[in-house]
């Protein structure tokens, strides 16, 4: 297979990591016949001091012509200090959801067997955690209507969702949970919001529609509560954009560090996956960030592109730097290996051997988490 990547590196430590997952991918494609492009295109701060805008057309036109987008991370104090700014790192990346209509991000959470001890959980709590949050991305409150009065005194943002984009959504995760444990868990604030009333009563009318699937709802309170009481209570959680926002983070730290989780947003042209992980300027040119989570986005990609043993291969060796301890100091303080040593090994034991190949998918990290 032939595949044309755009690569959005961005700010603080995404360059560091998304160099490699391309070194993985480039593995891959040697150990399985197959040939990635990769074109580099300006995002967030790097593109405002460059270009003096977030998002330039001319990276728009990349992503658009391109089979899939790799992305690192967006932000810089120096855009961040004023918050009225017009001008923020972070708009490109918002910009980019809605040009390229990416409405789901799917955000996998599950807790590496090996490293069941870094999390400030009791492992009797964690153990067992697997989960998929399904966030609505390109509605709701951070894309609605946003005003403040002459004085700065009051402020407005608006908050408003259709069937429509509900809909969409929706049949995508409870597809995604007839090849799970056939669970959604909806999230909302029905007893609070308009908004959330709305998406109660779309969902379950979709939810007739797949009657082999459990729903369950929960508010936005109590699910908080219950992600760190229960996570393995857990299938799939469906909801909108800011409660996606604040439980995929949330999930991120369940596992020990929030340089594990990959995450994919989809439309129905385009895709682009990405660590959810901050863009750790204190760690920028340290080598130590940890890669994982720009490595699995990256099998990710292959999975989107239904090369399943190919990601598998990543997933697994991925596992492989786990359970032998080759992990970046935030998992491993006394860890003498770095960013580009972990992803070196990665990438070095990526291989199609019969034995990799055929490992229990029960044990695989990434498995079943999506359909994309």
């Amino acid at each position: 297979m032939k595949l044309t990547i755009a690569l959005l590196s961005g700010d603080g430590v995404g360059p560091e990591v998304t160099h490699q997952a391309v070194k993985c991918l480039k593995m891959v494609g040697e150990v399985f016949g197959h040939k990635f492009l990769f074109k580099e295109g300006l995002v967030g701060a790097i593109a405002i001091e460059k270009t003096g805008e977030p998002l330039p057309t001319k990276t728009i036109e990349l992503c658009k012509n391109s089979d899939a987008i790799l992305f690192g991370t967006v932000r810089d104090p120096k855009n961040n200090q004023n918050l009225d700014g017009k001008i923020k790192p972070e708009n490109g990346l918002l910009q980019l959801r809605r040009e390229l209509s990416l409405f789901s991000n799917i955000r996998p959470v599950k807790v590496f067997p090996s490293l069941v001890d870094k999390s400030p959980l009791r492992k009797s709590v964690i153990r067992g955690t697997d989960f998929v949050v399904y966030r609505e991305l390109i509605g709701g409150i951070y894309h609605g209507e946003k005003s403040t009065n002459k004085e700065g005194t009051v402020a407005k943002d608006v908050c408003t969702y259709s069937e429509a984009e509900i809909s969409r959504i929706a049949h995508l995760a409870f597809k995604a949970a007839k090849n799970r444990r056939k669970k959604v868990t909806l999230v909302d604030k029905a007893n609070g919001l308009e908004t959330s009333r709305l998406w109660r009563k779309v969902v379950r009318k979709i939810s007739d529609s797949y009657p082999e699937i459990q729903l369950q709802n929960l508010f936005i309170e109590e699910a908080v509560m219950q992600m760190i009481l229960n996570p393995r209570q857990f299938d799939i959680i469906l909801t909108s954009n800011m409660f996606g926002d604040i439980l995929s983070d949330e999930g991120g730290v369940i596992g020990g560090s929030v340089g594990l989780l990959p995450s994919a947003s989809v439309g129905d042209s385009h895709a682009l996956f990405e660590p959810i992980h901050e863009v750790f300027l204190e760690k920028k040119g340290t080598n130590m960030a940890n890669p994982v989570a720009s490595i699995l986005s990256a099998a990710m990609i292959l999975d989107h592109f239904h090369l399943d043993e190919e990601s598998r291969a990543v997933v697994i060796a991925v596992l492989n730097a786990m359970k032998k301890g080759i992990v970046t100091p935030d998992l491993q303080p006394n860890s003498t290996y770095g960013t580009n040593e972990v992803g070196d090994y990665i990438a070095n034991t990526i291989t199609d051997s019969e034995e990799n190949l055929t490992f229990s998918r029960e044990n695989i990290w990434l498995g079943k988490s999506t359909i994309i």
